[in-house]
């Protein structure tokens, strides 16, 4: 029989259960075993005593947009490095991308990576199928095979699927399954070659840029398929106000369809890659500050559901090059939680909405069962200290990469514990499989 755990003086915010307040949290084989008013455990025996007074104690975090790189691309992460990253950044369950290599187009792939994460014991992971076999948009992956293998939903993130009755047919396919298709929007004869946004910079500078209108139309017209076939699309990484205004007006029309911002798109602009900063070079690239704003608003009020990091490791060799030909990408695992206090912190979002845009709501999106801290659930629990302050830097990073443009920068309000099944897995520096 496991330890008894008990989280003393915290406060506990957990939207999904309506509880907000000071609670202290036991935990018994790995599940909440009660909730109670603070005091209620003293002088209980045979346990150990976690002190989080002044504390947030919230369920587990949950991202649903990850890139673990592995199989195939292991020096730049694997499920272990990439669990680690999560669990320091108070995510006990992430849903990793299949562009892989091989692409995760199979069940063997999809079992591989589950092996890796029961090996590593440091995160929840859940697979993300892709849409095509070899995400080439061509020929739809046996996305069957690919459910009953554990994944959870299926993308071909980093390309679209420009073939729209492709489209059509994984979305039925999906339905079918009670699953979701999670789709990175980009018209290709639009963006091809793109280095970052289209507009004064990407001139200034003399490069390629992607319009808006690229990553616009294609979540038009998968709002249309989506109100076809009646199937629920999600969409990745909205970066422009008017691709959220495109899903507050589908979710007025009853369509199916729910989307998520990251911590990036919610903080920078295209001004982040002046100087040629590979670092902030990303797909969607950063917009505009109208763009910035537009979507904190849609955060706060629910039209973008939920926080996706999309993170996305990658080696010096890709970054340190010509702008137009570095890898896009930066990390998000364990600067998520910074970046969100920070908008906190201005009054941007409510906290409420912080903690549920990166619980509850990304559950929901995926239809997965959330983390909750309610008697009986799996004790996946993340601390968070809103007043910690930390340097990023390079050593702070449990990713094998380090690209990230917030490198060496001074946050307030970081994950300072994470448990999995009621495991400790991170204590503030230390994690522990």
């Amino acid at each position: 029989m496991s330890k008894k755990i008990v989280l003393i003086g915290g406060r506990v915010c957990d939207p999904g259960s309506g509880v907000d307040g000071d609670f202290d949290v036991l935990i018994e084989d790995g599940k909440v075993a009660a909730v109670e008013k603070p005091g209620a455990f003293a002088g209980l025996q045979d346990v150990d005593v976690e002190n989080v007074a002044g504390l947030l104690v919230v369920p587990g975090l949950m991202d649903v947009h990850v890139h673990l790189r592995e199989p195939g691309f292991e020096w730049k992460e694997t499920v272990a490095t990439g669990s680690a990253a999560a669990a320091a950044g108070g995510f006990t369950t992430v849903c990793c991308m299949p562009n892989t290599k091989p692409v995760n187009d199979s069940g063997q792939t999809t079992r591989y990576i589950l092996e890796r994460a029961r090996e590593a014991g440091l995160a929840d992971v859940l697979p993300i199928g892709a849409i095509t076999k070899g995400s080439e948009g061509v020929e739809l992956a046996p996305m069957i095979e690919l459910f009953e293998a554990g994944c959870v939903a299926f993308s071909d993130d980093g390309l679209p699927v420009m073939d729209a009755n492709v489209m059509r047919r994984a979305l039925e396919y999906s339905s079918m399954l009670g699953t979701v298709l999670s789709v990175h929007e980009e018209d290709l004869n639009l963006s091809r070659g793109f280095a970052m946004n289209e507009g004064v910079t990407s001139l200034k500078l003399g490069l390629k840029g992607f319009p808006e209108a690229a990553e616009n139309v294609m979540i038009a017209r998968d709002i249309e398929l989506a109100r076809l076939t009646g199937a629920r699309v999600h969409f990745c990484h909205v970066s422009t106000a008017r691709g959220a205004l495109l899903v507050k007006r589908a979710k007025e029309d009853g369509i199916k369809v729910t989307a998520e911002v990251t911590p990036h798109h919610l903080t920078l602009t295209e001004t982040a890659c002046e100087d040629f900063n590979t670092l902030a070079k990303v797909s969607p690239p950063l917009r505009l500050d109208e763009d910035v704003h537009a979507l904190r608003e849609a955060l706060e009020s629910g039209v973008l559901d939920c926080i996706a990091s999309d993170h996305a490791p990658h080696d010096p060799d890709t970054k340190n090059c010509a702008f137009s030909e570095a890898s896009n990408g930066l990390l998000g695992l364990q600067t998520n939680v910074p970046l969100l206090f920070r908008l906190v912190q201005r009054g941007d979002i409510s906290l409420r909405r912080m903690i549920e845009s990166a619980t509850t709501a990304p559950a929901r999106c995926f239809g997965i069962e959330p983390n909750r801290i309610r008697k009986g659930s799996r004790a996946n629990i993340a601390v968070l200290d809103p007043n910690r302050k930390i340097l990023l830097t390079k050593e702070y990073l449990c990713s094998k990469s380090k690209n990230t443009p917030f490198l060496d920068q001074e946050f307030q309000g970081i994950a300072v514990k994470t448990f999995v099944g009621g495991r400790k897995v991170y204590d503030l520096g230390v994690t522990s499989a």
